[in-house]
């Protein structure tokens, strides 16, 4: 069997041990494809961001780059601009031929808020290797908004894959074919890439952008914010292009409506950094039914956590800005993402996160 493990594998996987967690699993985590991961009861506050390398533990280093610890207990603020290290309520041991990869789940890339996986002896963010045995944490940057955080809250989630499951562009190919995944012409090279809308809407409203100075965001509060006072509007007129201010973040959304068959997941990867000094995902997992009809779905855009770099740069409408990499399910999950599951953003175009009021 290779591919995506789906929800019932993940199941079969915890009753085996595989996954482990204090206290344990519940099963509002598993996903159609993927698991989301839990805070625990405390952060350290360390002076830089940080891989444990190998040969050596995440507490080792912990102890090199700790300013000071934050109980979350009773809920804590995360500052912006601050790097934390919080450890998560699970650990793993997996098989030597199950490996996994983590991301931040949506509504934690729409606030800007970078939180990567780190293990024991890794020495890349977000990827296990098959057969890591030990445990989990969260390193926690809040870019935009300084945020109010529990144990328990989950803000990244883990995929696992056993051998390899990515589609060739010539399978790819094949799916489109078969089962049209973008509404209109497929741009496929190395995944499906994906463009910019700046077709000016209401308003001529493209997108938005994060304000500098703002309160703090309780991540536990649903619809309890009011967008204008985080978010300013980003407009266009008929050239239909922005200009992306160094630093900025902003909220975009693909010109394309994507679709995901039930027996594939995809992953939002960057487009090549030659095109522009811009970084254009943050939160990349796309579940099995993301749009599709079976699931709900007539095609959902992608939203666009975007962040500029080094130079003020001019963003244009259409203009390829990332792509979707395909990948085969090892099984079709029980449940398809927007199917009989709480599922934030099936249908969705521009969107903020889950927090802000519609």
């Amino acid at each position: 069997m290779t591919g995506i493990l789906p929800s019932q594998t993940l199941t079969q996987m915890i009753t085996r041990g595989e996954i482990s967690a204090t206290p344990a699993v519940t099963e509002a985590q598993i996903q159609p494809a993927s698991l989301d991961l839990r805070l625990g009861t405390r952060a350290w506050r360390v002076r830089a961001s940080f891989l444990a390398g190998q040969g050596r533990s995440v507490a080792e280093r912990l102890e090199e780059f700790e300013m000071h610890q934050v109980d979350l207990s009773n809920g804590a603020v995360l500052e912006k601009g601050c790097v934390y290290v919080v450890p998560l309520m699970e650990s793993l041991a997996l098989p030597q031929d199950i490996s996994a990869m983590a991301n931040a789940k949506s509504s934690t890339g729409r606030l800007d808020l970078l939180t990567r996986l780190i293990t024991d002896g890794g020495s890349e963010f977000d990827r296990i290797p098959a057969g890591y045995t030990g445990p989990l944490y969260a390193e926690i940057c809040p870019r935009s908004f300084s945020v109010l955080v529990r144990p328990g809250m989950r803000l990244n989630q883990i995929r696992f894959r056993a051998g390899e499951a990515r589609l060739t562009d010539e399978a790819l190919r094949a799916l489109h074919a078969q089962s049209p995944l973008v509404d209109g012409e497929a741009v496929i090279e190395q995944g499906l890439g994906f463009s910019v809308d700046l077709n000016p809407g209401k308003d001529g409203l493209v997108g938005y952008r994060a304000k500098p100075h703002t309160g703090v965001i309780d991540l536990d509060r649903i619809g309890a914010y009011d967008a204008r006072e985080f978010w300013e509007p980003v407009r266009t007129d008929e050239r239909r292009s922005i200009i992306l201010d160094p630093g900025a973040f902003y909220i975009l959304v693909s010109r394309e409506a994507v679709t995901i068959p039930p027996d594939y997941a995809a992953e939002m990867a960057p487009y090549l950094a030659m095109v522009g000094e811009f970084r254009v995902h943050y939160a990349g997992f796309f579940d099995p039914g993301f749009g599709h009809a079976e699931a709900g779905g007539q095609g959902s855009r992608g939203v666009l956590e975007v962040r500029c770099h080094e130079a003020p740069f001019v963003l244009e409408h259409g203009q390829v800005v990332g792509r979707l990499v395909y990948e085969h399910m090892a099984e079709r999950p029980e449940t398809l993402y927007g199917a009989g599951i709480a599922s934030n953003y099936q249908g969705q175009g521009l969107k903020l996160a889950k927090h802000f009021r519609s």
